[in-house]
């Protein structure tokens, strides 16, 4: 049965959608149709596809944008995607053979559930990390999202969720965002859905620390105060306050980590100094006071060596 509509972004994917449709080819058979979402690239992305895709026999069909953003580029599919199940997977990641087969499985095992939570492999810098197996999925709705917004459950990789179309509705990604768009889209999901978890990887989730780093590193004021309004609208879904400026204090720790690492420590401390209100759990505390000691050593340094320079 062609059950799943897949949702792939692609901005300039050209050396790795290839890759990316190959390892979906295994699943043809639950495949209804590939929405790829060719946003503004201009190295060949959708000839690259097309061409893949007739080799593979795989049911592609390009759609052009112009979002230069992965959450517009996915909010096109969604509102073009077809078939009862959606599946959403980026253009440089992998599916792992019998993933949407299994996901399928216990769908079908699990007849109330509306969205399913499989483990994925991380894979940094092009070497393989540990499997992350979701925990804490096996409840309905509210619960569930706010402990996902806080950090408490582990998170989700796009490409690791299998959700029905009729779960996901009108729900989109935020806009606009430099980070943390899956975050808001999965919590406004997990606030209505019956969730079920399955321990096998489905996945591997390409991770670029550089790449993840830097946008944290560019206009970060401005990027946070984007982030924490488009955050703050979950309350409308009835996630509590106290589980948003917890995850405010987490990605601001996030912030301040990039900063001290690359020697801006006054953003560092500013971010610091955000985190250290939120509310948090005892690991996100103990880091903090960790980042307080070490940036009091690197300035008391720094300052040392201004002084010497100046006798010097």
């Amino acid at each position: 049965m062609k059950a799943v509509s897949v949702v792939i972004p692609a901005h300039n994917a050209a050396a790795t959608i290839a890759t990316t449709l190959a390892s979906l080819a295994c699943q043809a058979e639950v495949i209804g149709e590939i929405l790829l979402v060719d946003d503004a690239s201009t190295d060949g992305t959708a000839a690259t596809a097309l061409q893949a895709a007739a080799q593979l026999s795989l049911p592609l069909r390009v759609l052009p944008a112009n979002c230069r953003d992965a959450g517009g580029a996915r909010n096109v599919a969604l509102a073009e995607a077809f078939h009862p199940w959606v599946y959403l997977i980026d253009a440089d990641d992998l599916h792992l053979d019998g993933g949407l087969r299994a996901l399928l499985r216990q769908a079908e095992s699990q007849p109330k559930a509306d969205m399913i939570v499989g483990a994925y492999r991380r894979r940094v810098s092009g070497e393989d990390r540990q499997i992350k197996v979701p925990n804490g999925y096996q409840a309905a709705c509210l619960a569930n999202a706010s402990a996902y917004v806080k950090g408490d459950i582990r998170s989700v990789a796009v490409g690791s969720v299998l959700a029905s179309r009729r779960l996901i509705g009108e729900t989109r990604f935020p806009v606009g965002l430099a980070y943390d768009e899956d975050t808001l889209f999965w919590a406004r999901l997990m606030s209505k859905a019956s969730l079920a978890m399955m321990p096998q990887p489905v996945m591997v989730y390409e991770v670029s620390p550089t790449r993840s780093d830097d946008r944290f590193a560019i206009n970060p004021v401005r990027r946070f105060l984007e982030w924490r309004r488009e955050l703050r609208t979950l309350t409308d879904c009835s996630i509590p306050v106290s589980a948003l400026k917890a995850r405010e204090g987490l990605v601001a720790l996030k912030i301040a980590r990039v900063h001290y690492a690359r020697g801006d420590l006054d953003t560092a401390a500013r971010f610091l100094a955000v985190a250290a209100v939120a509310p948090k759990r005892r690991s996100e505390a103990w880091r903090c006071l960790r980042y307080k000691l070490k940036l009091a050593v690197r300035r008391r340094l720094s300052a040392q060596q201004i002084e010497l320079q100046g006798v010097l």
